[in-house]
């Protein structure tokens, strides 16, 4: 039997990019809610604070990922069962009838809490019909390469989520100009929703033209085809652990270093250093069309060295590296914020008994003891504080710089009355934040651009070294008979949990500890565990013969 992979016709090239463009445009749906996420947070979250509003819109972003696993389990089982091209079709037609939908939802004014349930609902059935797209992509893709070109071919299906992440926030910024912010904050959100309908049918068409994996055709010629892959999967040890080392030591870090270079950097910009909408999405698509080029290289070098030294490499930088890049982009994104960080430095003195964590995704917490007021007020002003322990039952106050200020108990008070102080207090604060530095909002005429994209782009080299390579050194760990499925596992459980969680989980850290570079220790530990168990675990391998490996 043949064990080299044959010439790739011209033919052969198109099937490959138009399942490119295909996962491309899914890309594109699943990030526009990411990129929206500070917009639909007050269109579908609004009875709650802005805070929880946000943080409770990340966790309908993260929802989506959540249930990837799952859709890997079912769609993987159907990849290896009956071909790679039918599961295509299914999810991209799920996945963009759930974008659609979702720029018809009436907000929370118009309908209440069903706005909310109806926008998870929608996110969960995107993400399930994302867990059956990558690792059939990718499957699909590598199984058409030549034996010693699987990294450069792969390479260009790990751009389409960049290519489909710059689509989305083309749209956006395109639909924001055009608009204006007021009319865009009100219902021009809507239009890249509705907009991806055509996008839907162009990707129906295009998935219709593909053909069938030839490796996969032989196999089930010969009658090889698994007859229970999720079985074969979980149930051999020799496989399973194969999905767990690639979890823990490919996945985990790579899933963080993406995430973290592209939607936790735009959260950053926003939300903590209050740079404008139009101006991050500027900043993240420039950073992005800069790094596109470096997932087909860095997959092309690991068709010379490997997989692992690639993608490992990338992992212990960006770990090592994470805090002080992000302190930069602080520094050259918000230079006042920054200043007055340094120079007027914040200090909560309450009894820790008496604060929350200030984390409300539902909006059921009721945040009134002295110290949660203080805190709840500087978590949504993005300054940067610290916490002394103060005597049982004592007045929670806070330090700016040498002013002192007094909070006050909110717990006896009516609805009303608690109104009428919060807009007072709140009123103080807010002058003596200001009058220390701290800014309302980035100056623009002070933001030093070219270090931001430097900066940027940095984080995005990161996601190329980790995220070029990944799919040809998962496609190579496991057999034909159940590569769908036994991929797509440790795929969607980095990608979907580990790394689809991490916006919410690092802005809940932030939250909870007043530092806003707290959250970052989770990116970085992801990447430094993936280092070490990778480092021991992982075979190299970019010799491995696919297809004699059935």
């Amino acid at each position: 039997m043949e064990t080299t992979a044959p010439r790739i016709a011209g033919e052969e090239r198109k099937v490959i990019v138009a399942s490119a463009l295909g996962t491309m445009f899914e890309w594109y749906d699943f990030f526009l809610y990411g990129s929206l996420a500070a917009i639909t947070s007050k269109q579908f979250f609004a009875g709650v604070n802005d805070t929880a509003a946000f943080i409770f819109a990340l966790l309908a972003f993260s929802a989506g990922f959540a249930v990837r696993p799952f859709g890997a389990l079912v769609f993987g089982r159907i990849g290896d069962k009956v071909g790679r091209k039918y599961t295509f079709l299914v999810t991209i037609a799920m996945m963009g009838a759930s974008t659609f939908l979702v720029g018809c939802l009436p907000s929370y004014k118009t309908i209440g809490i069903a706005a909310p349930i109806a926008l998870v609902a929608l996110r969960l059935l995107q993400g399930f019909a994302l867990g059956g797209e990558y690792g059939g992509a990718a499957t699909y893709v590598a199984e058409h390469a030549p034996q010693h070109k699987r990294g450069l071919y792969t390479s260009w299906i790990q751009t389409t989520a960049n290519c489909g992440l710059l689509l989305s926030l083309g749209v956006i910024i395109g639909t924001r100009t055009l608009l204006g912010e007021e009319r865009f904050a009100d219902w021009g959100w809507r239009v890249p929703f509705l907009v991806s309908i055509f996008l839907l049918a162009i990707s129906l068409w295009i998935r219709l033209s593909l053909n069938e994996s030839p490796v996969f055709k032989r196999i089930k010629a010969e009658g090889k085809t698994s007859k229970a892959p999720l079985r074969e999967t979980f149930g051999e040890w020799r496989n399973l652990k194969l999905v767990i080392f690639a979890l823990f030591g490919l996945t985990a870090g790579q899933a963080t270093s993406w995430y973290t270079g592209q939607f936790y950097a735009l959260f950053f910009l926003t939300q903590t250093l209050k740079i404008d909408g139009l101006h991050a999405n500027l900043l993240i698509g420039l950073s992005v069309a800069l790094t596109m080029p470096l997932y087909v290289f860095f997959g092309w070098i690991s068709d010379k060295v490997g997989r692992k030294s690639v993608i490992l490499l990338g992992c212990l930088i960006a770990g090592l590296t994470y805090v002080p890049i992000f302190k930069g982009i602080s520094q050259n994104g918000n230079p006042a914020l920054a200043a007055a960080q340094a120079s007027a430095p914040v200090l909560v003195i309450a009894d820790p008994k008496t604060c929350s964590l200030q984390f409300n995704p539902v909006g059921t917490a009721q945040f009134t003891s002295s110290c949660d007021i203080i805190k709840s007020f500087l978590a949504s002003n993005s300054v940067n504080y610290s916490n002394q322990a103060a005597p049982p039952n004592t007045l929670a106050s806070v330090k700016i710089g040498d002013t002192v200020i007094d909070g006050f108990e909110g717990r006896e008070l009516s609805k009303d009355e608690l109104k009428a102080r919060l807009d007072v207090f709140n009123k103080t604060l807010s002058t003596a934040i200001r009058d220390a530095g701290y800014p309302e909002k980035a100056d623009p005429d002070r933001i030093n651009w070219p270090m931001l994209v430097l900066l940027l782009v940095l984080l995005g080299t990161y996601a190329a070294m980790t995220y070029g390579p990944i799919a040809a050194a998962l496609v190579e760990l496991f057999p034909t008979r159940i590569r769908y499925t036994a991929m797509s596992m440790p795929y969607h459980i980095g990608s979907g949990w580990v790394g689809g969680l991490l916006p919410a989980t690092a802005f809940a850290m932030v939250a909870a500890t007043g530092d806003i570079y707290f959250g970052l220790w989770y990116p970085a530990i992801a990447a430094l565990m993936t280092v070490v168990v990778g480092t021991f675990f992982i075979p190299e391998t970019k010799d491995v013969d696919i297809y004699a490996n059935d």
